[in-house]
Parts: C-alpha cells; sequence; structure tokens
C-alpha cells in the first residue's frame, strides 16, 4: 500500500468494482418493472405539485423527468437515481480527500461498494437516493465550510439542505447532527458568530416550505402519517432485533468494522480531531436514532434501509481504522493472518452486495427460478405487470364489455401501473387499505383517483374492476368485494390471469353500469373459503391418503375441487360430503349447495417422487372463478 503504484492500483480496483455494478444495475433497470413506490412517485409526477402526502417534490419530479426524456419505460423513470446513486463512490471520494487524502480517499471509495445498500442505491427509483445524494454534498460542504469558512461552501451547504429536506422527512437528521457538532465541539463555536452561517441556515429552512404548506392546508397529514400513524410507539420485542437485522443487510463483518470505525472516530474527536468530531456526529446521529427507537417504531413495512445515512460517513474513516485494526490484530495473530482478517472485511462486503444485486434481479427472471427454487418463493412486486397490461388490451376483444371501459383496481398501485402502460385508460383505485397503510388515502381524494372521484364524474359509465388476487388472504378478499358489490354496482366475474404458477393473480369483474344495479339480486361474487382437514401441514405421506376438506363458495357454489402437488393437478372431485357444522360455524347455508360443502379424495403418492412438495388445493365455483387455498407443505416418502 505505500508503493509509488499504490494510487494507479486503487483507481484501476475502484473502476473495475463500480463497472461491474453500474452495469448489473443498468441491466437491471431495464429489465425490472416498477416496484410500488416508483410507480406511485410516476403517478405523482403526473400531477405536478410542491409536496404530496407522504413526501416533498423532489422524488416526483426526478421521475417524471426521466419518463419524459425516455418514455414510459422503467428504466427512464428510475434514469436520474441510477446516475445520482452510481456517483455514490466519487461522492465519498470528495468527500474524504481533504480529509484523509487522495490515496485513502480512492479506498473509502472502493469501501463505499462493499456497503450493500450503498452499491444498490440507484436501481430503484427511490427518495433514499436523492436524500443520500444532497446528504453526502451536504456533509462535504459543511466539512469545507467548517475547515476554511468560505463563504461559497456555507452557501453550497444550505442549498444542498433545502434540495434535501425536499427530498424526504428524514433528512431533518442532518442538519440536525451538524447543529449538534456545532453546538457540542468548542472550537466551532466561532462558526456562530457568522452572518453568512445565518444566511446558509435560511436558505436550508426554504427546504421545509413544500412539506410544511402541503401539511397545514392538508390537517397535518403528511406528519400524522410519518410520526403517529406509521408508529405504534409501544415497546415492541422484535425491534431488539434491529442489530441483528443491520449485521445480515450491510454484512456481518462490515456491520462490526462500522463500529469500530464509530469508536475510532470517537476516541480522535476527544482528542480535538474536529474532522473526526464532524464524521461522528452525522453518523451516530442517524444511527443513534433508529437503534434507540428500533423497539417503538413501524416494523411491519421496509425500513431496514433507514440507518444508510450513518454508516456512509464512516467510510472516510474506514482506511485509518482498518490499519489501528490490523496494527491491533498484529499483537494477538500473525500478520499474514491479520492481513486475511481485515481484507475479509471489504471482500464479504462486496460479496453482500452482488447477492443483494442478485437477489432483486431474481424478479426479472421468475419463470425460469421457478423451475428451480418452486413456488412461492420468490418475490414477483417487481414483475407480471407487463403481461397484466397486455392481457388488459385485449380483454374487450375475448368478452363482451364496452372497449371504452374504465378500470377500477383494488390497491393504489394496480392502478398506476396500469395507468403506467396504458395512459389513455382512465383508472381508479377503491384502495381504502393500503393507501392508509402507506400514508396515500389523502392523495388519491386530492387527485381525485379514489372511490368519491370515480363516482363523482362517471356514474352510469361501464368498468372492469381489477383485484390482485395473490395479495389478499380470504378475508381480505371478501372484504374488497363486499365493498365494490356496495359502491361500484352489480359485478360479473369475468376472466382471472395467473402468472408464475399461481404466485401472482388477477381477477377481473364487470361493471355494466357503476352505482346503479347494486340490488339486481345477482350474487355478489365472493371468495370460495376453503379448509383442509387432512393432510396437515409438514405431513410425511406414503401410500395411498386422504385429502379432505370443505369448501364454501357464497351465491354460486363449487364445481369443482382440485388437489395440487407444485401447482399441477394431482387429483379432481366434487363436493359431496354433508357438513351440517360447516353451514353453521363457516356460514354454509350462503353456498347454494349445502349442506354438500365437503370433498375428499384419494391420493396414490406412490405416482409421485420421494420429496418435499407444495400441496394446495384450488377450486373452480359455479362461475368459473379459481382460487388457490390450504397451501402447504408435505413430503413424500415411499
Amino acid at each position: 500500500m505505500q508503493s509509488s503504484q499504490a494510487k494507479p492500483t486503487l483507481l484501476l480496483v475502484l473502476i473495475a468494482l463500480t463497472g461491474s455494478i453500474l452495469a448489473t444495475k443498468l441491466a437491471l433497470a431495464f429489465r425490472l418493472e416498477l416496484y410500488s413506490d416508483e410507480i406511485f412517485y410516476w403517478q405523482a409526477s403526473q400531477f405536478p405539485a410542491l409536496a404530496y402526502s407522504d413526501l416533498p417534490f423532489m422524488t416526483a419530479l426526478l421521475a417524471g423527468l426521466g419518463a419524459d426524456l425516455g418514455g414510459n419505460h422503467a428504466w427512464a423513470v428510475r434514469i436520474f437515481f441510477l446516475v445520482m446513486g452510481s456517483s455514490l463512490p466519487l461522492l465519498i471520494f470528495w468527500l474524504a480527500q481533504p480529509v484523509t487524502g487522495s490515496r485513502r480517499a480512492l479506498e473509502s471509495a472502493i469501501l463505499t461498494l462493499c456497503l450493500p445498500m450503498a452499491a444498490f442505491l440507484g436501481l430503484l427509483a427511490v427518495p433514499d437516493v436523492p436524500l443520500i445524494f444532497w446528504g453526502i454534498l451536504f456533509i462535504g460542504f459543511t466539512e469545507r465550510a467548517t475547515r476554511t469558512n468560505r463563504k461559497g461552501f456555507w452557501l453550497a451547504a444550505g442549498i444542498a439542505a433545502a434540495l434535501g429536506l425536499s427530498s424526504h422527512y428524514r433528512f431533518v437528521l442532518y442538519p440536525a447532527a451538524a447543529a449538534l457538532f456545532l453546538l457540542v465541539s468548542k472550537n466551532q463555536w466561532w462558526v456562530w458568530r457568522q452572518p453568512v452561517v445565518w444566511l446558509a441556515a435560511l436558505i436550508a429552512t426554504a427546504g421545509l416550505y413544500p412539506a410544511l404548506s402541503f401539511n397545514l392546508t392538508n390537517e397535518l397529514s403528511g406528519l400524522d402519517y410519518h410520526l403517529l400513524d406509521r408508529h405504534p410507539w409501544q415497546f415492541q420485542t422484535e425491534g431488539l432485533l434491529h442489530p441483528f437485522i443491520q449485521a445480515a443487510v450491510v454484512t456481518p463483518l462490515m456491520y462490526a468494522f462500522c463500529w469500530y470505525t464509530l469508536w475510532y472516530l470517537f476516541r480522535l474527536a476527544r482528542k480535538g480531531d474536529s474532522r473526526a468530531g464532524l464524521l461522528l456526529s452525522f453518523s451516530a446521529c442517524n444511527l443513534g436514532v433508529y437503534l434507540i427507537l428500533a423497539p417503538w417504531s413501524d416494523t411491519t413495512r421496509t425500513t431496514l434501509h433507514w440507518p444508510l445515512s450513518g454508516y456512509l460517513p464512516l467510510l472516510v474513516a474506514m482506511p485509518l481504522a482498518a490499519r489501528q485494526l490490523f496494527a491491533s490484530l498484529c499483537g494477538h495473530w500473525q500478520q499474514s493472518t491479520a492481513r486475511r482478517a481485515v481484507y475479509a472485511i471489504p471482500v464479504t462486503g462486496f460479496i453482500g452486495s452482488m447477492l443483494v444485486l442478485a437477489g432483486i434481479g431474481s424478479q426479472g427472471f421468475n419463470d425460469q427460478l421457478q423451475q428451480i427454487v418452486g413456488s412461492n418463493v420468490l418475490s414477483n412486486k417487481m414483475a407480471g405487470w407487463q403481461p397484466l397490461t397486455d392481457d388488459l388490451r385485449t380483454l374487450h376483444q375475448r368478452h363482451a364489455i364496452a372497449e371504452n371501459s374504465l378500470i377500477v383496481t383494488d390497491n393504489y398501485y394496480t392502478q398506476a401501473q396500469i395507468r403506467f402502460a396504458l395512459p389513455d385508460t382512465s383508472t381508479y383505485t377503491i384502495d381504502e387499505d393500503k393507501t392508509v397503510r402507506d400514508g396515500r388515502y389523502t392523495q388519491y381524494a386530492i387527485w381525485q383517483l379514489d372511490t368519491q372521484g370515480l363516482l363523482a364524474s362517471h356514474t352510469g359509465r361501464s368498468a372492469v374492476l381489477v383485484t390482485e388476487d395473490s395479495t389478499l388472504d380470504i378475508n381480505e378478499k371478501t372484504a374488497v368485494m363486499t365493498r365494490a358489490c356496495q359502491t361500484l354496482g352489480s359485478l360479473v366475474f369475468i376472466d382471472q390471469l395467473s402468472l408464475y404458477q399461481g404466485d401472482k393473480r388477477f381477477s377481473y369483474y364487470y361493471v355494466p353500469s357503476l352505482g346503479s344495479d347494486k340490488d339486481a339480486g345477482q350474487p355478489c361474487p365472493l371468495p370460495t373459503s376453503v379448509w383442509l382437514d387432512s393432510p396437515a401441514a409438514n405431513a410425511t405421506l406414503s401410500g395411498t391418503v386422504t385429502v379432505s376438506g370443505w369448501a364454501v363458495a357464497p351465491g354460486y357454489g363449487v364445481e369443482l375441487v382440485n388437489v395440487l402437488l407444485n401447482r399441477e393437478i394431482a387429483a379432481q372431485t366434487e363436493r359431496q360430503i354433508s357438513r351440517e357444522d360447516v353451514v353453521e360455524i363457516a356460514d354454509g347455508g350462503s353456498d347454494p349447495q349445502a349442506p354438500l360443502l365437503g370433498f375428499s379424495v384419494e391420493l396414490d403418492t406412490r405416482e409421485f417422487a420421494n420429496g418435499q412438495y407444495e400441496l394446495a388445493v384450488e377450486t373452480v365455483s359455479g362461475i368459473g372463478q379459481r382460487e388457490l387455498a390450504a397451501i402447504r407443505r408435505i413430503r413424500i416418502e415411499n
């Protein structure tokens, strides 16, 4: 590392690693369809505003600009995020260079790619990309301003803070960390006497205006969501797993080294090193807040990326901390062993980065990978939307429905995906669950794309209701259909789309006249309730076994029951067994074939190879509606 060839070698390593990760992200950006948050921000960009119900304008602006330049393609929506996220190693080099020198700054840039969440940044069009981008610029300008007291750096720090505050509420931790550093460090108290500092602070506060203006005109709905509704604010033991979850995401060795570096900075700061104190403040403020609040905050949504802002300042000091760690280990181990131990930290981190990209990228290869890993394993949140919209394009040709029918969905991201692919189609959502959970209910009401907006403008029009069945359990689907029948009118089941062996499923229902014929006497097409009495989950089966249970399809009954092994039909039967108990306890009387609700069929397991299987029941109702239920793992062993 001390040779004259060190810097060119480090530069080549940085170029090689950056190039490999950038190429991977570009390939996946073209391959993967938009994630639910991404599609929402694209939709927000179609309604320009200073702020929206959950965030200020920055993310929607970037997504919209990309789509304006490249069209309605996933890669176009992501293009500015790819540029900003992929520039992170350069930003870290820029941040570290005046603090640690060029060679160690190159090492810091390389280590950026060994932090999985940082290497992944930019693949998705999400708010954390501009938050991190403006955040690193803010730290860098603040570091230069406090070291040189140049007015340009102070003003640049204020502008970066304003843009960051226009990206996400969580950015507030950056200026809070800067204020903490300037208050705690006595050798920085001179800063408060500089007029330009207060001017920079005034510029920064301008970034609060979009969020404040929205909240003040919409009953504080955004603040309520982020500060109250989203979090239980009651102690949850699962929150104590936060360090272990972070260790898994950051990779265990890298996570431990982050805390070692934090301790290293703390020791330097105590000795009067103001640069170490500045980095410590930005890192500890972010890491500490999320660590302390984890047991009381949201554990139901993906929040594992929140602490990333706390890890990035540590990258600046990591090369120095690694040398100290190496020296410490040499006191206990042989030098070669100590060197391997230190190099294992970035190596395992980079492997973690590639694994994260592979895990996300797997959604672009569901059909191929499903043959290896089986069904019900891979995520499909970023897959299946193109087949859905292609199917909807020809729906009116296959069924007797009006070509200009509106499209109504049961969740907001399905509505946005359809609008993205079919911009000339009028689409609405009756979602009152996910929009509330994600803090977007108010936004859809403002856009008048909700139930009230639909009925206010289109009563009497025909529509197609699309439900994403694979995201709903029986109770949720029943609630959705009940609400749809009560608000939209008479629903007629017309078709279904099953993708990835049933892992992603949609149902289509025709509404001849919105808001009318609610009492036409036609039963609401509610889903079928299914219960499997035997075999039990995780059972080991051999020879001939009995598969038995019951099914209730309100209003229409069940025509056929299929027993599936690995999503292939293994046996078929009909309901022929009287189940008075089901009539009493499961609303079985709503099924026209009651009390003949039970089924039983023999399955010869010797026809199948030994091994693990997924067993499931598929019912076909009297109107042709298929339901996949009672999924469980079993083992065949003959």
